[in-house]
């Protein structure tokens, strides 16, 4: 009992020391902030009980939304970035009166829309674009970078995303971690810090949104929070990541992951064990969304190590 109490205190403590960072994009009526939690313990342990085996070991921090990616989110920025993306209506595929709601997370959005919408929030910050678009068709393939171009993670060239991104889709390995890790390097089953089920909810702070309910919920109200902080990594929408099934980036427009279940999903597809990668990077589904992921703000200590001619080269190493 002791040992319970002082696990639930730690995942208390955690989540409320999360730290959220706002950052914001656009302009006038188009602009829109994004929160996010920053994502620590580098070059933790992999989790050895979950799909794949083993899965979530990150050498790095950085930083992923805590909230899924909303319908307002992508339609500003595809109003200011003329990316030519429609979102769809989902109003026949739910059976809720609040369907297509600006704050419900966009779906109906290809791995190759969302992935433009990425690059979007790098370029218009003056970043380096994360994906390799050689056409302008909204929903066209990526071409891959080259080797040298490439993210390289322990060896491991990742030839999707551009090794100088700021913001990018997460990995398999980064989403899982934000959503079944947490600060202290303990694994959990669901993305609520524990190794029970979460409430079926239609929404709320509490439980998460699956098994079966009648719409999505606002991102904001989506389920309560994993042990790094994030909301909606188990249910509401299934969130496209940026690895391809076989695990290895390295073929252009192969099938990609899906993760965390959606609101009409059994309990297994939330947990640590449930995934699909039998989706085309340019289909849509009405339960598939996305979050973003970046690399993370410099701390107040990395500041003075540059300050001093210490650590000048902090930033840029991502898979």
């Amino acid at each position: 009992m002791i040992r319970k109490v002082l696990l639930v205190m730690s995942f208390a403590n955690a989540v409320v020391n999360a730290q959220v960072i706002t950052q914001t994009f656009g302009t006038g009526a188009n602009a829109f902030s994004m929160d996010f939690v920053e994502i620590g313990n580098p070059n933790n342990n992999p989790d050895t009980g979950g799909i794949p085996n083993p899965v979530g070991s990150v050498g790095y921090i950085y930083n992923i939304s805590k909230h899924e990616i909303s319908r307002d989110m992508v339609a500003k920025a595809n109003n200011l970035g003329g990316m030519g993306i429609t979102l769809g209506d989902i109003s026949g595929l739910v059976s809720n009166s609040q369907a297509n709601g600006p704050d419900q997370p966009v779906t109906l959005i290809s791995w190759n829309e969302a992935a433009r919408v990425v690059n979007w929030l790098n370029t218009s910050k003056g970043y380096q674009a994360a994906y390799n678009f050689t056409t302008s068709g909204h929903n066209d393939y990526i071409t891959l970078w080259s080797a040298e171009e490439s993210s390289n993670n322990g060896g491991l060239l990742n030839r999707f995303r551009h090794k100088d991104a700021y913001y990018f889709l997460p990995s398999v390995d980064e989403w899982y971690k934000a959503a079944y890790g947490s600060p202290s390097g303990n694994w959990y089953k669901y993305a609520n810090g524990s190794e029970n089920a979460p409430l079926p909810v239609a929404g709320g702070t509490g439980g998460a949104v699956y098994g079966g309910q009648q719409g999505l919920a606002d991102i904001e109200n989506a389920g309560g929070l994993s042990p790094f902080g994030t909301i909606a990594q188990g249910g509401n929408a299934w969130e496209w990541t940026e690895t391809a099934a076989d695990g290895i980036n390295d073929t252009a427009g192969e099938y990609t992951e899906i993760r965390g279940g959606s609101l009409n999903d059994p309990l297994i597809n939330i947990s640590s064990t449930g995934r699909s990668g039998d989706f085309n990077p340019s289909s849509q589904h009405f339960n598939i969304g996305f979050r973003v992921a970046s690399v993370p703000e410099p701390s107040a200590l990395s500041l003075l190590a540059v300050g001093l001619g210490g650590l000048a080269m902090m930033r840029r190493r991502r898979s």
